[in-house]
C-alpha cells in the first residue's frame, strides 16, 4: 500500500493546511521528502479550495475569489534532485474521495476570469457533474453521458529565484500594454489571500508580494491543462530547485482540448497516486526547456467523430494572419451552433465541449492568410444520432426546459 504523504480535510478551509500552498516561490519550505524510485499518493483540494458548491446556483462562480487559485499540495522534496536533472514522474492512478462523487464546470463572468468565447457567454454559469464509476452525466445537460479521463490540470516543480523574476517581469510587461484591459492581460503577484504553506512572519509576508500566481502554464510545467496526462502517463519536468519541489493539483475528471470555459474542465477533489525518478542532468542531456510526457495506453476509445474547421477568420469577418487562436476559436463556435440544432442550448453545447473528451488539433499553419484548426466532437457520448443526413436535424433533447444555472452580475 501507498502512503499517502499529505493529507487534506473536505471539511476544513485550505488555508488551515501548511502542506497546501497558492503560489510559486522558491523559498516555500518542502512538506515532504521521497525518494527516487518510491511512489506515494496525495490528495488534493478542487483547484478553489470548496468555493464551488453541488446545487443548482450560479452565484457562487460569479463571486469566486479567483485569488485563492490553485491550491496545490506540496511542494514534496525529491531526494538528490538538483538544479539541471528532469524529475521523472508517472501517474500511477488518481480518483475521487467516496464522500465526493461530482465535480463542476463553469463559465465566469467576464467581470471575474472571463474564458475564451467571454464575449459570446459575458454571464456566470455552472453544472454540475456526477460520477458514476468511470462515468458521469450532469443533471443540467440532458442526452449526454461519457467515460472520464482523470488527470492533473496542474503539476510541476518550484522555480528559483531567477525563473520566478522572469515570470514576474515579463508579466508585468504585458500588462503594462493595457492595464484597463477586462479580463486582465496576466495575474500578477497578490499578497492579499497568498496561502504559503508552512511559511510564516515577515518572510511570508514578503514571499507572498511576490509569489507567482498558478494560473498559467510555464517552464516549470504549471497549468498546463493536458487532458491526456491520465493514469498510466509520465512526465518528465526540469528541475530548478534543490530537491525539485514537486506540487500538484487542480484534478479533473474530464476535459476537452483546449479547457475553453476557463474553468474549463469537471472540477474534483480527489487523490493522485505517482511515482518519481531522476534524470540526473537531463535538462542538457535531452535539451529540455519545458515538460514532456508520455500518453498512456488508457484512453477513453470514442472512434466516431464530427470534426469541425475553423479558420482565422473572427466572428465579425476581420482576416487574422495564420492565427491558430481566432481559428480554433471558430471552430468551437461552429461546434456550438451545430448542437443547438439538436435542442441544446448554447450554453449547454459550451459546457459539453470544455467537459467532454473532445480534441482539438492545428492543421494547418502554412496556407496564408489562413490557418485551418479543428475540434473534434465524439458523437458516442450522446444518446441520439448527431449525424447529418437528408432529412435534417431532430430536435433530440429539451436544453431550455433545464438550463444552466445562470447568475446575473453584480453592479
Amino acid at each position: 500500500m501507498a502512503e499517502t504523504i499529505i493529507k487534506i480535510n473536505l471539511n476544513e478551509s485550505p488555508y488551515t493546511n501548511d502542506k497546501v500552498h497558492n503560489r510559486w516561490h522558491p523559498d516555500i519550505p518542502m512538506v515532504a521528502k521521497v525518494k527516487p524510485g518510491d511512489d506515494f499518493k496525495v490528495e488534493c483540494y478542487d483547484w478553489t479550495g470548496g468555493q464551488i458548491k453541488n446545487n443548482d446556483s450560479a452565484e457562487d462562480v460569479r463571486d469566486v475569489d479567483l485569488g485563492q487559485v490553485h491550491f496545490l499540495s506540496g511542494p514534496i522534496e525529491v531526494e538528490g534532485a538538483e538544479p539541471g536533472d528532469l524529475l521523472q514522474v508517472e501517474i500511477l492512478d488518481i480518483g475521487t474521495f467516496e464522500e465526493s462523487q461530482w465535480g463542476f464546470n463553469g463559465f465566469f463572468s467576464k467581470q471575474n476570469g472571463g474564458g475564451f468565447l467571454t464575449e459570446h457567454f459575458p454571464e456566470a454559469q455552472k453544472s454540475i457533474w456526477d460520477f458514476n464509476g468511470m462515468f458521469t452525466k450532469s443533471r443540467h445537460i440532458p442526452g449526454v453521458e461519457f467515460a472520464g479521463c482523470l488527470h492533473p490540470g496542474l503539476i510541476g516543480c518550484l522555480p528559483n529565484r531567477e525563473l520566478l523574476d522572469t515570470w514576474n517581469e515579463r508579466e508585468q510587461g504585458l500588462v503594462d500594454t493595457d492595464p484597463e484591459r477586462i479580463p486582465e492581460l496576466a495575474c500578477l503577484p497578490e499578497a492579499r489571500v497568498a496561502h504559503m504553506g508552512q511559511m510564516q512572519g515577515a518572510e511570508r509576508d514578503a514571499a507572498a508580494a511576490e509569489g507567482a500566481r498558478t494560473v498559467p502554464p510555464r517552464e516549470h510545467g504549471g497549468n498546463c491543462d493536458i487532458k491526456d496526462l491520465t493514469r498510466g502517463s509520465t512526465v518528465y519536468f526540469p528541475v530548478y530547485q534543490d530537491g525539485a519541489g514537486l506540487s500538484v493539483g487542480d484534478l479533473h475528471f474530464s476535459q476537452g482540448d483546449g479547457e475553453i470555459t476557463f474553468c474549463g474542465a469537471i472540477e474534483m477533489a480527489g487523490w493522485i497516486h505517482m511515482r518519481v525518478n531522476l534524470i540526473k542532468d537531463g535538462m542538457v542531456q535531452y535539451g529540455v526547456k519545458n515538460p514532456i510526457f508520455k500518453p498512456s495506453p488508457m484512453v477513453p476509445k470514442y472512434d466516431d467523430y464530427l470534426i469541425f474547421e475553423g479558420i482565422s477568420v473572427d466572428e465579425s469577418g476581420g482576416q487574422h494572419y495564420l492565427d491558430v487562436h481566432v481559428a480554433y476559436r471558430q471552430a468551437c463556435l461552429n461546434a456550438i451552433n451545430y448542437m443547438t440544432k439538436f435542442g441544446y442550448t448554447k450554453a449547454q453545447a459550451y459546457a459539453i465541449l470544455g467537459c467532454a473528451p473532445v480534441q482539438g488539433h492545428i492543421s494547418g499553419v502554412v496556407d496564408i492568410p489562413n490557418a485551418c484548426a479543428t475540434l473534434w466532437l465524439p458523437t458516442d457520448i450522446f444518446d441520439f444520432d448527431m449525424h447529418p443526413n437528408a432529412n435534417g436535424p431532430t430536435i433530440a433533447v429539451d436544453g431550455a426546459a433545464n438550463d444552466i444555472p445562470k447568475a446575473a452580475d453584480l453592479d
